[in-house]
């Protein structure tokens, strides 16, 4: 062990490489690979149409959350295949993050959508090597919803039971940060303090809560408006602890080899996320249903309306990554114990991002002080 290395850094990195580890056991669980049948015939490559880079195919991961719905109607619309022309948009499906950072280390993807704590850690660990952030897709979303039978107001959470979908990743960094403000005590590896923190599956939060085996969940779409839908009320709405009500819940990342190798077909998925977000933005009816449509593709069941109306409202698409929101929830981690300060410089290259959106005649976005120089 280096002599500057402290315990308390040695063991944070040891739990933290032993989450990062657990998805790894459990991949069919997570959804890595998978891949659900295109039956819309927006997919069909139009006539004529040529590769992008000579590539045969551009392998684009993605979660089965509404706050990746860029991802989801991008797909479902056909915009990924259209951008991409002859070079056809192969798709994997995740639950967690670290195997999707996994996924793209080992080539199985090309390109992600994934949520910023899995993307500062990715980096981190590779040492700034492993990926890029390319773009942003959305903001909000994520909300503290509870049992308005035994918790009436914020303070009540203290004492009480408190899900989040996994240790370390962006709802449970942000979870502890709310605590930590509180000004009460939690372990941030047990969970355990003045509030319980159980981390636990988005898949399996409802039922959990539906038993009473816990008292709410700091979740995201769709899981907030799930738990509402089985009783729960939301006590808070995250986006209210930001400036603007605006941070970064999903980013765009990409292999930092395949951006080199492969500008052309970069620019063509970027091309397609800004055409999606576009496309969302002037028909969140159709885009909802659109998403809705994907995801029951993906998982063979479509989300009700109860839960599929209020889930969407509450998320904002964006093509600006709120690169400056990202740096503070880093600070968030590094405040919970869960991660050594990181040197995050360098871990956004908005160059073809900002190609498109001039291209568009849209407004450029900035990388607040982290972009590559």
């Amino acid at each position: 062990m280096p002599a500057n290395r402290s315990p308390r850094s040695t063991l944070v990195r040891r739990g933290m490489a032993a989450v990062a580890a657990l998805p790894l056991l459990t991949l069919a669980a997570c959804g890595y690979g998978s891949k659900s049948a295109d039956t819309s015939a927006n997919q069909k490559v139009a006539a004529g149409a040529k590769k992008i880079d000579g590539l045969d195919s551009v392998k684009i991961g993605y979660f089965g959350n509404l706050t990746h719905g860029t991802a989801l109607v991008a797909r479902e619309q056909g915009i990924f295949q259209k951008e991409l022309g002859a070079t056809k948009a192969d798709y994997a499906t995740f639950n967690a993050g670290p195997s999707e950072i996994e996924a793209l280390n080992s080539g199985s993807i090309d390109i992600g959508w994934i949520g910023p704590s899995p993307a500062i850690n990715g980096y981190t660990k590779s040492n700034g090597k492993s990926l890029k952030i390319i773009g942003g897709s959305a903001s909000g979303g994520v909300k503290l919803v509870v049992n308005p039978k035994k918790i009436k107001s914020l303070k009540d959470v203290k004492g009480k039971k408190i899900a989040t979908p996994q240790l370390g990743n962006t709802q449970d960094v942000a979870f502890l940060n709310w605590i930590a403000d509180q000004g009460w005590k939690v372990d941030a590896q047990s969970g355990k303090g003045d509030v319980t923190v159980v981390r636990s599956d988005n898949k399996v939060t409802p039922d959990a809560f539906k038993a009473g085996s816990i008292d709410g969940a700091w979740v995201p779409e769709p899981t907030a408006s799930k738990l509402v839908a089985e009783g729960g009320r939301t006590i808070l709405d995250e986006s209210t602890l930001w400036p603007g009500k605006k941070f970064v819940i999903t980013n765009i990342i990409v292999r930092q080899s395949f951006l080199k190798q492969h500008p052309k077909a970069v620019e063509a998925v970027l091309k397609a996320a800004v055409g999606a977000n576009k496309w969302i933005n002037a028909n969140p009816d159709k885009a909802k249903a659109a998403a809705n449509k994907q995801l029951e593709a993906d998982s063979g069941k479509a989300l009700p309306a109860n839960v599929l109306d209020p889930a969407w409202k509450s998320i904002q698409f964006t093509d600006d990554p709120l690169a400056s929101t990202l740096n503070t929830e880093a600070q968030h981690a590094v405040k919970a114990g869960l991660l050594d300060k990181p040197d995050l410089k360098g871990i956004y290259d908005l160059t073809l991002l900002n190609k498109v959106l001039k291209a568009e005649g849209e407004s450029t976005v900035d990388a607040a002080g982290l972009g590559t120089s």
